[in-house]
C-alpha cells in the first residue's frame, strides 16, 4: 500500500482495466519517475532514458489487461523499462560498431594507389581482404603506432585477443601475398 493514494497497485491495475482512466493518473505519478530512473541507471543518458520510461508506458498501457497478477505490477512494469534499456544499448553497441567498421573499410580505400609500388598496391589489396576486425587491428598496430595493450582498450576487447586477431591477421596477409 502507498501512503499517498491508499490504493494498492493491483486495486489501480484492475480498476483500470475496469475502465477507470483515473487509476492509469495515479500509477503513472506513482512510477514514472521510477522507470526514468531505472532507465537511466542502465543508459546513462537522462534524455534517452526520459524516452525509454515514456516508450515503456505505451507498451505498458497496451498489454495491461493481459496482466495476469495485478498485485505484480511493479516488477512487471520494470521488466519491460528495464528491456527496453537494454535493447537501446545493444541498438546503440551495435550502430557505434557499424560506424567503427565503415570508417576502417573507408580509410583502406583511401590509401592512395597511384604513387606505390606494386608491393603497397599487392599490400592494400591484401588488407582489403581481411575481415574488418583484422583490418581494424592492422590498422591501430602498424599505421596509427598503438600497442597491443591500447588497442585492446580503444576496441573493448582483451590483450589475449588483440594479439589473436593481429597474428590471424598477418598469417592470412602472408598467404596472400605469397600467391
Amino acid at each position: 500500500m502507498h501512503k499517498k493514494n491508499h490504493i494498492s497497485d493491483g486495486e489501480l491495475v484492475t480498476q483500470y482495466v475496469a475502465g477507470n482512466q483515473k487509476a492509469l493518473t495515479i500509477l503513472v505519478k506513482r512510477f514514472h519517475k521510477t522507470f526514468c530512473n531505472h532507465a537511466y541507471w542502465i543508459v546513462k543518458d537522462a534524455e534517452v532514458a526520459k524516452d525509454i520510461a515514456q516508450d515503456s508506458w505505451k507498451l505498458i498501457i497496451d498489454k495491461l489487461e493481459t496482466l495476469q497478477n495485478p498485485a505484480r505490477f511493479k516488477s512487471w512494469a520494470l521488466r519491460i523499462v528495464h528491456r527496453k534499456s537494454i535493447d537501446w544499448t545493444r541498438t546503440m553497441a551495435k550502430q557505434k560498431q557499424q560506424k567503427s567498421d565503415y570508417k576502417v573499410t573507408q580509410s583502406i580505400r583511401d590509401i592512395p594507389s597511384a604513387d606505390t609500388s606494386l608491393v603497397k598496391q599487392q599490400l592494400k589489396e591484401a588488407i582489403a581482404k581481411l575481415s574488418i576486425s583484422q583490418q581494424r587491428i592492422v590498422r591501430l598496430f602498424y599505421v596509427h603506432e598503438l600497442s597491443l595493450k591500447d588497442i585492446a582498450k580503444t576496441l573493448e576487447i582483451s590483450v589475449g585477443t588483440a594479439k589473436s586477431r593481429l597474428y590471424h591477421a598477418r598469417e592470412q596477409l602472408k598467404k596472400q601475398l605469397k600467391k
